[in-house]
């Protein structure tokens, strides 16, 4: 018998939010990479200089569209950059804004008076731009995965060690409010030491199909869905356990997209298949992506709603990887790319008991949920709930007990609420309760693409990866000591 034992389990208002002003406590200043980056010329100038580079639509519309609408009276926009010139100059009219726009981000970097660059570019390029950027003392927060190989990430670790200025990592989901009340239950050590995590996530034909269409297809370009994607999941994992990853094994493959298919075309827009086609996308019904990347292809040929079937993706569909940490947790990870349904199950397993939850399984859920809308409602800022779902279900089980249900208030949109209260975070120094340490550095963003770059050479290769043998970081068995 279940034993619902909160409708409106610690509710999300019950949070004790600590706004930093004046000098900042030391604990704070220690769990938030981001406090006190712009205190030092707040009395002369409180608006906060910022540039992005890399203006594509998570670019200008996560970094760019949100910010400028909620964080203008804190923050001024003094560059743009983009190789593409259509992409730049869409991206400020888009934008609203008067700042310069450049296609040399070498140009930006040094005619700008920048205190935060924004990094959105193509993920095998962010190196170029965080190393530039911290080499000439200018704080950086960038996107995920910070990169996509070792010597890169070695590059950064070292760039940052270096510089005056400091790394920030955009892991927005482990600000998310599902995300933050499983991390908040594990602290309470409701279920005793944990020993494992299971860890399912599944894109569905409409958002997964996305990737492969894009410039993401390419593993020179993307690193493999394993850090593009998954480094959000690992960033999570690592953030739960508490400690760092030491090996890794991992499977996969491609068997669903690119050469697994009968015919192709060039581009959805004309191809011959379209009545054929189940995966068939209409990009003429978006007029923003339109105006962003079709009626600029003629300056770098980049076509938006590429091929599925094209013979030149060569990133996994399909991914399953073991990993262990230092702490002897282990975790059972996978990622399917073609799932008919968007959603995931975790599950944590302690000594004393177990603690699980899911989103978008239609068989464990009463409303269903357009598949083709759930990313762009993921995305958006509207709104920060689903209409007709009131709640997330986490279960919480003790050995020898009955099961418990708690009923979480739903959000979804917003990254399950994590975009604003990161961005907070950010740019106002607005920092949730810092024994949760939402807050991510370099050692983070490295750990979380470690796994990644492991898991995708321990399926090239077929053997298992040591983490301490792809850059000088030791695992630690604790990773905030």
């Amino acid at each position: 018998m279940s034993k619902n034992i909160s409708k409106q389990a610690n509710s999300i208002s019950r949070r004790n939010f600590v706004t930093t002003t004046g000098t900042l406590a030391a604990g704070i200043m220690l769990s938030n990479p981001a406090s006190g980056l712009f205190a030092s010329n707040a009395v002369k100038n409180p608006k906060k200089k910022v540039a992005l580079v890399g203006t594509g639509i998570r670019g200008i519309k996560t970094w760019g569209k949100f910010l400028t609408e909620n964080y203008s009276d804190v923050v001024e926009y003094v560059g743009l950059c983009d190789i593409n010139p259509g992409r730049v100059e869409y991206a400020k009219n888009f934008l609203g804004l008067d700042c310069k726009t450049f296609t040399s981000f070498d140009d930006m970097i040094s005619s700008a008076n920048i205190d935060l660059l924004i990094v959105t570019t193509v993920d095998a390029t962010h190196d170029e731009f965080i190393i530039k950027g911290l080499n000439k003392g200018i704080n950086v927060v960038t996107e995920k995965p910070m990169t996509t190989d070792e010597k890169k990430c070695q590059a950064i670790i070292e760039a940052d060690k270096n510089s005056s200025a400091k790394l920030i990592m955009g892991f927005n989901y482990r600000y998310g409010h599902l995300f933050t009340k499983l991390k908040e239950l594990l602290l309470e050590d409701h279920i005793g030491k944990l020993t494992s995590v299971d860890f399912n996530w599944y894109l569905n034909t409409y958002h997964g199909a996305s990737y492969f269409r894009r410039w993401h297809g390419e593993r020179d370009k993307s690193g493999t869905l394993l850090l593009h994607k998954s480094s959000h999941h690992f960033d999570l994992l690592n953030w739960w356990i508490g400690s760092d990853p030491v090996e890794v094994h991992a499977f996969g493959g491609l068997e669903k997209y690119g050469k697994n298919n009968a015919f192709r075309g060039k581009r959805c827009m004309t191809c011959d298949h379209q009545d054929s086609c189940q995966f068939f996308w209409d990009m003429r019904e978006d007029k923003n992506l339109m105006k962003l990347y079709y009626e600029n292809e003629k300056y770098d040929n980049y076509i938006r709603d590429n091929c599925l079937w094209r013979n030149e993706i060569d990133i996994f569909d399909k991914m399953a990887v073991q990993i262990k940490y230092a702490n002897n947790v282990q975790v059972s990870y996978s990622l399917s790319a073609y799932s008919p349904y968007e959603g995931f199950r975790i599950a944590f397993n302690g000594l004393n008991g177990r603690l699980e939850t899911w989103e978008g399984i239609p068989s464990m859920e009463s409303i269903q949920e357009d598949q083709a809308q759930l990313h762009e409602k993921e995305m958006s800022q509207n709104s920060h709930t689903m209409a007709g779902l009131k709640f997330h279900e986490i279960i919480m089980q003790k050995n020898f007990e009955d099961y418990k249900r708690i009923e979480f208030p739903y959000i979804r949109s917003g990254h399950w609420g994590g975009d604003k209260l990161m961005f907070d975070a950010i740019y106002r120094n607005q920092v949730i309760d810092p024994n949760l340490h939402h807050a991510a550095n370099v050692r983070d963003g490295s750990m979380a693409v470690l796994i990644g770059i492991a898991a995708r050479k321990s399926i090239d290769e077929g053997r298992a990866i040591k983490i301490a043998d792809l850059t000088s970081l030791v695992p630690r068995q604790n990773k905030w000591i």
